[in-house]
């Protein structure tokens, strides 16, 4: 899978990038994030990538020129995705990254000030997604939301492919909220782990979890349900 993220602030996404699981997928070759500065692409002497929008009103806007031009540098593989993080798009789900994880290669255009030139919508056609209700400085937390869900999908990526497949909202669960877990020691604070996870039985742990994925679900997130 290769990660093409035009941002105006790469340091944010390189820095993540070299940590932890990402860090591990892009040294094993599973994964592949590159970050493209519409700056470089600017025509402007200062390098400007924004300037005052038509018909007054507060903020800034990302110029046409510069997302365009840096849009057009990146080498497209046949099967790939763009897309524009914003809070007008379709709302991520887990879903989402499972379709978006059969892609080869998924470009994420980042957005900061007060938004986009609505023409880099209508030229290069976006897919719109948006990671909540809420509103973010810039798109760069959304774009490590999504190169984080996605690649947990690919094969060999989680060392336990079975992990990603457990994780609540799976299909593993069947879209449920995963199950409770518990570790050493036995007991802590007076809190003991359940003795059916101590057992040895694997089907009555089966049993219990499924139990406990249908219980949270009903009382944490009842809309899942339905």
């Amino acid at each position: 899978m290769k990660y093409d993220v035009i941002t105006l602030f790469p340091e944010i996404i390189n820095s993540y990038c070299a940590q932890s699981i990402t860090k591990r997928g892009i040294e094993s070759g599973i994964i592949d994030v590159k970050t493209y500065n519409p700056r470089d692409y600017s025509l402007d002497k200062h390098k400007r990538v924004d300037d005052t929008p038509y018909g007054g009103g507060d903020g800034m806007v990302l110029a046409c020129q510069p997302i365009f031009d840096c849009y057009r540098a990146i080498e497209k593989k046949d099967n790939f995705e763009f897309i524009m993080l914003t809070p007008q798009g379709e709302r991520f789900e887990q879903k989402t990254a499972v379709e978006l994880s059969k892609k080869e290669q998924i470009i994420l255009l980042c957005g900061h000030y007060e938004g986009f030139d609505e023409r880099i919508r209508l030229g290069l056609k976006p897919r719109e997604i948006s990671i909540g209700d809420y509103v973010l400085t810039g798109g760069e937390l959304g774009a490590l939301i999504l190169i984080d869900s996605i690649s947990r999908n690919l094969e060999n990526y989680l060392g336990k492919d079975k992990c990603a497949f457990e994780d609540s909202f799976s299909c593993g669960l069947s879209g449920l909220l995963e199950y409770p877990h518990y570790t050493k020691p036995r007991e802590f604070m007076g809190m003991k782990v359940p003795d059916v996870l101590l057992n040895g039985n694997h089907k009555e742990i089966e049993i219990y979890r499924k139990a406990q994925s249908f219980e949270r679900t009903k009382t944490r997130r009842p809309d899942l349900l339905e």
